[in-house]
């Protein structure tokens, strides 16, 4: 074989197969179509145009080419090839089916032109060599052509969706964007119905295996000192998995919370790091929360706030007003009912109602002198609290609850 096996082919090809050019062309584009399932079940018309565009302009430049040295494709005919591959990356379809039609157009080519020089004249074994030969490479060049178009869409489209990714963490670490904005961009990424987002401070060279281990369910964002990792709320993002998947990597996981919070959340991450030294790690925030709150950091009193008394929340504010005093009163006086009734100068049995609320909403929380205190930290914090009325002290009940 030449590099230009055409070169060989005889000149009364291309006379023989002009005449029947638009009838080749629709059987071809048909047959490839019809023979490929990736495309035979596509009712577009424009693709049905496309396909016949491609076919044509194939068949007239492997005609040109008869007899001659010339490279296969030229750039306007290889274009059209790139176009092509490129058009089946955006369709998100592989490489594949172009492929398997472009074999099958191969080997129609190579009966059509045989038919056609047979009606001629009579031809010999050499020259369908020649011709299978030429028809070989040059489909070769095609589907080389596509392929390269192919994987120059995907190259772009990943850094389009790069550039997205990368936009919309920057939106989020600014916290100022417009809910439509935030929800569009996190759309076009792929992150429909965001709620929740879990900030993660990272040394900066665990990036690269960040963005490995964590994909379309993470947001990378690198920045002088150290990088930050915004994940998805979801399964990968409970504690177990986290600490399993981030130990020995010096990692500190901010608060769970809402996506308009996410700088208050990387805030709280950052202050952490000055609190607890996160080598191995990894250090979770949620755990120095009271730290931070006592230091008279707002935003940890925020999240202390919100998770302490989410069990209240679907009640009417008169009702939650008044189980709040009743349990701030509560854990002041050590559980004492009798000190509660007094200071709140309402009925013992009121009190005993009102505690046994509480306990259906927190359960055995209340037990736990961690959350006893963080719940005292946050109803003594709150100034929206009705505050308890001050009384003297009678006799009676003394029972604690």
């Amino acid at each position: 074989m030449t590099a230009t096996p055409w070169r060989r082919l005889p000149a009364d090809l291309s006379t023989a197969m002009r005449p029947h050019l638009p009838a080749t062309v629709g059987a071809v584009a048909v047959a490839v179509t019809e023979a490929t399932p990736a495309f035979a079940t596509i009712k577009a018309a424009k693709f049905e145009r496309d396909v016949r565009t491609a076919v044509q302009v194939a068949l007239e430049r492997f005609l040109d080419l008869v007899g001659t040295d010339e490279p296969a494709l030229p750039p306007r005919i290889r274009e059209v090839f790139v176009a092509l591959g490129a058009a089946e990356a955006r369709e998100d379809r592989g490489p594949e089916a172009l492929l398997a039609a472009l074999r099958m157009a191969a080997r129609l080519m190579l009966r059509l032109a045989s038919e056609s020089l047979a009606r001629l004249r009579p031809i010999d074994i050499g020259e369908l060599i020649d011709l299978s030969d030429a028809i070989s490479a040059y489909v070769d060049e095609l589907a080389a052509a596509s392929t390269d178009g192919y994987a120059l869409q995907l190259r772009e489209q990943a850094g389009e969706g790069d550039r997205r990714r990368h936009q919309f963490a920057e939106l989020l670490l600014r916290g100022d964007g417009m809910p439509s904005a935030v929800e569009a961009a996190a759309s076009r990424i792929g992150w429909a119905d965001l709620d929740e987002v879990v900030p993660v401070l990272l040394p900066p060279d665990q990036v690269r295996d960040a963005r490995f281990r964590y994909g379309a369910d993470g947001l990378v964002i690198e920045r002088r000192a150290d990088a930050v990792l915004l994940l998805r709320a979801g399964p990968r993002t409970a504690r177990a998995p986290l600490a399993e998947t981030l130990a020995g990597r010096q990692a500190v996981v901010g608060p769970t919370l809402g996506w308009a919070q996410v700088p208050a959340a990387v805030r709280l991450a950052e202050l952490t790091v000055g609190l607890v030294d996160p080598d191995p790690g990894p250090v979770f925030v949620d755990d120095h929360l009271i730290t931070l709150t006592l230091r008279g950091e707002a935003g940890a009193l925020a999240v202390l706030t919100t998770r302490r008394l989410a069990p209240l929340a679907h009640l009417r504010p008169a009702q939650r007003d008044s189980l709040l005093v009743t349990l701030y009163s509560w854990l002041r006086h050590w559980g004492s009912r009798a000190e509660v009734s007094a200071e709140l100068f309402v009925h013992p049995q009121t009190v005993s109602y009102r505690l046994k609320r509480l306990r259906d909403l927190y359960g055995t929380d209340l037990d736990d002198p961690a959350v006893r205190f963080e719940l005292l930290l946050v109803l003594a914090r709150r100034l929206d609290l009705p505050r308890p009325r001050t009384r003297w002290r009678s006799g009676g009940d003394t029972g604690r609850g």
